[in-house]
């Protein structure tokens, strides 16, 4: 069997272009994956650590974190996704959790202009730790593209870290490919 090589990233930096259309929340960096296949906003000062298939921002760098939130995404062949039963999928994913779940949460809905979104919550104690946690878990479909994205973090935590989420799903958008990043603007603008 072949043993996999680890996804090499390459970090570039560019300037802004003057009137570039790039905009977010004070406190907060724009993240985008795939040229605009996902976007959100996270917490300006959160520590960011790409991984094969996902990336991850923490509130601090590991060890020290109190928290992970975790993004994946796949670029879908054309097809109606429309009528994807979402809500299922979801169910099926935390009944699956290899946690435990306890007190499962309601699934919340949301749709956008170019997606559709749920999520969930739940509690589970942690392993490790013997510690009551959260982990919400979001799965969109829109455009072509599929998100997951997890955010686990401490019970004691939730006043911090909860407007962390909404931030997050207020600002997801799927599919909305960028031409050039300098300037932000989606194609074909």
């Amino acid at each position: 069997m072949s043993k996999r090589k680890k996804q090499e990233w390459l970090k570039e930096t560019l300037e802004l272009k003057e009137n570039h259309n790039w905009k977010s929340k004070p406190g907060t960096r724009i993240f985008v994956a795939g040229r605009g296949a996902v976007r959100f906003d996270v917490p300006q000062d959160w520590h960011f650590e790409p991984d094969t298939k996902s990336f991850r921002f923490t509130d601090k760098k590991p060890p020290d974190d109190d928290c992970c939130l975790e993004v994946s995404f796949n670029l879908l062949p054309d097809g109606n996704w429309a009528e994807f039963p979402l809500v299922p999928l979801l169910q099926k994913v935390v009944e699956d959790d290899t946690r435990n779940p306890i007190a499962p949460g309601e699934i919340i809905q949301l749709k956008r202009q170019t997606a559709r979104v749920v999520w969930t919550e739940f509690k589970f104690i942690d392993p490790p730790e013997q510690r009551e946690a959260y982990s919400r878990i979001c799965i969109g479909l829109g455009s072509n593209v599929q998100c997951l994205i997890t955010f686990d973090y401490w019970v004691d935590d939730a006043e911090r870290l909860t407007p962390v989420w909404d931030t997050v799903m207020d600002s997801l958008v799927l599919g909305l490919f960028i031409s050039d990043p300098r300037t932000g603007f989606a194609r074909p603008d």
